[in-house]
């Protein structure tokens, strides 16, 4: 099985997809536009051979070079699963004559209007929304849907860019700061818990599937520099509660026609029960969330998913077992970590429970809390009991601290 896979080396987690692809026994053609001396050793032992393109923004090179060595050794999958790339992925594919999502399949991927026109003629409850590419445009659609709700990139991934807007006087503070987003979706914004729905799938059938509960929502995070968010991995996906979350998702991958891979779902619980959806993407989450899946299965998602795509199965026993939640840090200052205080306490109490501990060293320059999830660096804990995983991971919130000078 000889595999393209785009952008083997970034972002970070890209170099364990390559390695569970190596680990099925896959030859992995990586092509990036990062020189092939700067690669991490450990990705590049990983890989069968490794193409420096010029940028993937020219595509008819990138096809151009794919042929080459589809004549060469012969391709039989080309795999990306970074959001800049899915287009690119699919223009190979169909040049090559190769199966899987074509440049029409992805589209909607990509452009969450046309998304959640899609879901919306497939009867699937999405919030309103309107694509905008002017400021009037936005204050048009804001007077149709009404206060609150949300702008963001029609094409964007996570809430980079994500704003919410809670009157007029808001918009028009917003709209200078997304004036370099081409396009924008204006939608209205759902009040309620936010949730994931994720999925590696072969022909169509779901293989594994996650859920994870946001705390709080990312787009409250990004406001406020000491919110340690929290990303929780449930045991119980199977709970009363989020039946409606799951049921929708699986309607959302048959609209979607989605058929080999990894999805990332988001979906919306409101007090009420109902449930909202939120976005769909073809690719894994971000955040360190396949690790959180891991951890909370005690299983190889990575592994898992290349052999999905690979050959339609996965040979792991999946066990959920317990609930795992991540907690990331943000220090408190500026400049470089100058101490942190807490981890011992935390560690003595809950060692069993801390399935890992990725913060930055003291003297490591802080990271800017605006542009990653991952901030400052995480913990992670995990337990059998919802109740216990989040009370962890609340004490770990208020009790341990970083500072920076």
């Amino acid at each position: 099985m000889n595999v393209l896979f785009l952008s083997p080396g970034y972002p970070p987690e890209m170099n364990l997809f390559t390695r569970g692809l190596a680990d099925v026994g896959a030859h992995v053609i990586g092509f990036g536009d990062q020189p092939e001396g700067g690669l991490d050793p450990d990705l590049k032992r990983h890989l069968t051979a490794y193409v420096q393109v010029g940028s993937f923004t020219d595509e008819e090179s990138v096809i151009s070079e794919a042929r080459k060595w589809n004549d060469r050794v012969g391709i039989d999958l080309v795999e990306s699963l970074w959001e800049p790339q899915m287009i690119l992925a699919a223009r190979i594919r169909q040049s090559l004559g190769i199966p899987g999502m074509s440049v029409e399949e992805t589209i909607p991927f990509r452009d969450k209007e046309a998304m959640k026109q899609l879901l919306d003629s497939a009867g699937i409850r999405t919030p309103h929304h309107y694509r905008c590419t002017t400021a009037d445009e936005c204050r048009e659609a804001a007077e149709k849907i009404g206060y609150p709700l949300i702008v963001k990139p029609i094409a964007g991934a996570g809430s980079a860019d994500a704003h919410r807007v809670d009157d007029r006087k808001m918009l028009e503070a917003v709209l200078p700061i997304v004036k370099h987003v081409e396009q924008v979706s204006v939608e209205e914004f759902i009040e309620a818990e936010e949730h994931t729905f994720d999925t590696v799938c072969a022909d169509g059938e779901i293989l594994f599937s996650n859920m994870c509960w946001y705390r709080p929502r990312p787009l409250e995070s990004r406001k406020h520099e000491w919110i340690s968010q929290q990303t929780i991995a449930l045991r119980d996906i199977d709970a009363p509660e989020l039946a409606p979350g799951k049921e929708m998702g699986v309607k959302v991958l048959k609209a979607m026609n989605f058929r080999s891979g990894f999805t990332h779902m988001e979906w919306y619980r409101k007090a009420d029960g109902e449930a909202v959806f939120g976005e769909i993407a073809a690719r894994s989450p971000g955040g360190r969330t396949v690790d959180l899946m891991n951890w909370a299965n005690d299983i190889d998602v990575f592994t898992g998913w290349a052999e999905a795509v690979c050959f339609g199965k996965i040979s792991q026993t999946i066990e959920r077992k317990y609930n795992a939640a991540s907690i990331f840090k943000r220090a408190q200052g500026e400049g470089r970590v100058t101490r942190i205080e807490g981890l011992g306490r935390l560690m003595a109490e809950f060692g069993e429970h801390i399935a890992c501990v990725d913060l930055l060293p003291v003297g490591a320059p802080r990271r800017n809390w605006h542009q990653t999830l991952i901030s400052d660096g995480m913990i992670v804990v995990r337990h059998p009991d919802l109740a216990t995983t989040v009370d962890m991971a609340n004490r770990i919130g208020t009790d341990l601290q970083i500072y920076a000078g």
